[in-house]
């Protein structure tokens, strides 16, 4: 089956064979290793995309269903020397230890903030708690969400 993708911004077709995730598809196919593989589950959250603007755990999502869909990962988010704000707060606030559940984290904190400017704190925690830190670096990550709120 020939499935169209609209993914970062780019469009581009992919033969699935098998009956693929998208999360297989991104990483195996179209080569976006920001999307991490890790519980294939939905429980960690390291595997989130934008499909059409709704967060989801892309090893949740059969590639067919998204056939005509527009897909962003942590890379159509920001790149090297042009991070988004978000990103850059990662950085700024240490919220990075191992790094692996940080693409997850990035794009469900964007489409927190894209949704909800100005979450209060228990917005916050409920809209990141689908993604887990093996590292248990949660201060860091909230605290760099939230700096965006306040403008810090």
């Amino acid at each position: 089956m020939n499935i169209r993708l609209i993914v970062n911004g780019g469009t581009t077709n992919v033969e699935v064979t098998t009956p693929a995730s998208l999360l297989h598809v991104l990483r195996e196919e179209l080569g976006l290793m920001g999307t991490k593989d890790a519980c294939e589950q939905g429980e960690c959250g390291s595997c989130s995309v934008l499909l059409d603007g709704d967060l989801v755990c892309s090893c949740l999502v059969m590639a067919a269903d998204a056939d005509g869909l527009e897909v962003t990962t942590v890379e159509g988010i920001g790149s090297d020397g042009d991070l988004h704000p978000l990103q850059r707060a990662f950085v700024e606030h240490g919220a990075v230890q191992c790094g692996f559940c940080t693409p997850g984290f990035i794009v469900a904190g964007v489409h927190l903030l894209d949704r909800n400017p100005v979450p209060t704190s228990g917005e916050l925690r409920e809209a990141l708690s689908g993604n887990l830190c093996r590292c248990t670096g949660y201060g860091g990550i909230e605290r760099a969400v939230q700096s965006l709120v306040e403008g810090t």
